[in-house]
C-alpha cells in the first residue's frame, strides 16, 4: 500500500538539479533502472539509488503504479465538491480515511473541498455519499461530478 502524499506547511527543500533529472526520469519511466538512470544524469548506480531513496523518505516523490480503474473492476470514478461549516481540514482529514476516496484538496470558491472516488458501480458511490461523505460532521452539502471518460492524465509535468 502506497503512502498518501500530503503536502507539509514547512518550506520544502530545494532540489539540486541532478535530484530533478532523477525524478525527471522517473516521471516518463518509474520503471526505469537506477543504471540507466545513472547513466542518462552522470552518477553511479548506488549514487542514484540513495538519491531515490533519500527522495522517497523526504516526501518530495512517491513511485507507484498508476492504473486504469475500469480494467481493475472500478467502473465509476467522480469528483465530489463538498460545502462545508466548521473546520474544514477536520472533514478533510475524515474524507482522507475512506478507501474509496483517492484524492482531497482544500480550496476556495464554491466549494470547501473537492474529493475524487474511484468506485465499483453507481450503488456504491450511492452508498458512499449517504453513509460515509455526507455522515461526516461539518458537511453542509456535496455535489458530484460523474466522469464519462478519461481524457488525459499525466503526471510528467517535470520538475522546476
Amino acid at each position: 500500500m502506497s503512502t498518501p502524499i500530503r503536502a507539509s506547511s514547512a518550506r520544502p527543500q530545494p532540489l539540486d538539479d541532478v535530484s530533478k533529472a532523477i525524478i525527471e526520469q522517473l516521471q516518463e519511466d518509474g520503471r526505469r533502472s537506477y543504471a540507466d538512470i545513472g547513466k542518462a544524469v552522470g552518477l553511479s548506480e548506488a549514487a542514484v539509488r540513495q538519491r531515490v531513496q533519500k527522495l522517497t523518505e523526504s516526501g518530495a516523490m512517491q513511485i507507484v503504479a498508476v492504473t486504469d480503474p475500469m480494467q481493475l473492476g472500478f467502473y465509476r470514478q467522480a469528483m465530489i465538491g463538498l460545502r462545508c461549516s466548521g473546520d474544514t481540514r477536520v472533514v478533510a482529514d475524515q474524507l482522507a480515511a475512506i478507501p474509496a476516496v483517492d484524492y482531497v484538496v482544500l480550496t476556495a470558491g464554491d466549494f470547501d473541498i473537492l474529493a475524487e472516488i474511484v468506485c465499483e458501480d453507481d450503488d456504491h458511490l450511492i452508498s458512499l455519499l449517504n453513509s460515509e461523505i455526507r455522515a461526516i460532521p461539518g458537511v453542509s452539502s456535496t455535489e458530484t461530478f460523474v466522469y464519462l471518460k478519461l481524457h488525459k492524465q499525466l503526471y510528467n509535468w517535470g520538475t522546476r
